[in-house]
């Protein structure tokens, strides 16, 4: 299988392989067929039909591909999804359709060159519409661990379907960024305040400070040279850029992908340890915390039921097993566990995981000395256990005031009794 990793990262068409497999329109050279005048590219309802065609063709395709059961269920679930006024976004919305390509990806077979979910998944991302491409990042924290999890293994398979879809992601967050680092502004702490500079110094020593003084910039990302191939020696970068385009579009991302999520970076991070329960030892108040420091994921297992996902995805998921974590990778996944944790629309079964996972990194970070792991983690920890107190004050505080609030008394009944 082919993926033309040279024209993705230069911006060209897609591979050939699959786009003659999908029928998609063509505006080009089209005329309409009563009268013969050209198309408009610009018309919107040109444009709304055109996405709505690509994006059935594609679960068309994907439907295709999919192995089918005997009850033939995940084919009719697909076709519904295909005959929806959006097939993109209910492709992206459909736990069904998440557990069947979950399943497949999955399997031991999957993840070699000739793998047609891998083709199928970086044509997918190669289009143009933004829910489409939904789809496929939704799938990244699946395709990261199934994938760091065996390149680490001592089974020797091959890999490349997985390393060609996180090399679309790679090429695509390259040519974004055209060459440029990412900079963040570092804020002053000799001035009297974070914000801004005061416009009049009152002394000849503050007056030095600001004619001196030089803006901090702090590096964080430096500039993303083009690959064509996944190199051991950046193997860390391209899946940590993978994992930051996941990042940067979490708030579409289902639940359920969260959820994988927080599982692999528990799974990453290694064992339990006595760490995990360093925080709750401080908290003898919060029950649920240390409910799940000790029970680990045991609860979090049902949440994909919850969820609407079957029972047995939770039973098929791959296990993900204790990898390096280099700052490349380390740093978009603290970022992800913060959003799970922190968000305020996120499931409580999404923030317990991340509650987890996030001391599990912490211990991690504890046993390496890895001082920018353990800064970051910790915060996190000390930020939840907050929110979670703040919560429970709160439902007490409601709870209070519904039982001391007077009733109204109830007006006596009348009862007509006609002679």
């Amino acid at each position: 299988m082919d993926f033309q990793l040279n024209s993705q990262i230069s911006g060209d068409s897609p591979s050939s392989s699959a786009s003659s497999t999908v029928q998609t329109p063509s505006t080009s050279n089209h005329h309409h067929q009563n009268g013969g005048a050209p198309i408009n590219n610009n018309d919107p309802m040109h444009s709304w039909w055109e996405s709505i065609s690509k994006a059935r063709s594609r679960i068309h395709l994907l439907s295709s591909l999919l192995p089918s059961s005997d009850d033939s269920t995940t084919d009719a679930s697909l076709s519904a999804l295909a005959d929806s006024d959006r097939p993109a976004r209910s492709l992206l919305l459909s736990p069904g359709a998440y557990f069947s390509i979950s399943s497949f990806l999955s399997s031991p077979s999957s993840g070699a060159g000739d793998d047609p979910l891998c083709n199928w998944l970086y044509d997918t991302f190669l289009s143009s519409d933004t829910d489409l491409r939904l789809v496929v990042l939704s799938f990244i924290p699946l395709l990261s661990s199934i994938y760091l999890s065996r390149i680490h293994s001592s089974i020797s398979t091959s890999l490349s379907g997985f390393e060609a879809v996180l090399l679309a992601l790679y090429g695509a967050e390259t040519k974004s960024r055209g060459g440029k680092p990412i900079l963040i502004s570092i804020p002053d702490l000799s001035q009297p305040s974070l914000y801004h500079s005061p416009r009049n110094p009152t002394s000849a020593k503050s007056n030095y400070r600001s004619s001196n003084a030089r803006p901090l910039v702090g590096v964080l990302s430096p500039p993303l040279e083009h690959e064509i191939a996944v190199k051991s020696t950046k193997r860390a970068c391209i899946v940590g850029v993978a994992l930051d385009c996941y990042y940067k579009q979490i708030s579409h991302m289902p639940s359920w992908s969260k959820l994988d999520f927080c599982k692999f970076a528990a799974d990453w991070a290694g064992q339990e340890c006595p760490c995990v329960s360093e925080f709750d030892e401080t908290d003898g108040n919060s029950e649920n915390s240390v409910e799940i420091s000790n029970g680990d994921l045991e609860g979090v297992s049902e949440a994909m039921e919850n969820l609407g996902i079957e029972n047995g995805y939770d039973e098929l998921r791959p296990k993900g097993a204790r990898i390096p974590l280099p700052w490349e990778i380390l740093q978009p996944v603290i970022r992800i566990l913060g959003h799970c944790l922190l968000g305020p629309l996120n499931a409580e079964d999404v923030k317990d995981a991340a509650s987890v996972a996030v001391k599990r990194m912490y211990a991690r970070a504890s046993h390496e000395l890895n001082p920018q792991a353990i800064l970051a983690t910790r915060s996190l920890i000390q930020l939840d256990r907050r929110g979670r107190e703040t919560a429970k004050i709160a439902a007490a505080a409601t709870v209070m005031s519904n039982v001391n609030t007077p009733s109204k008394a109830k007006k006596p009944e009348i009862l007509l009794v006609s002679k």
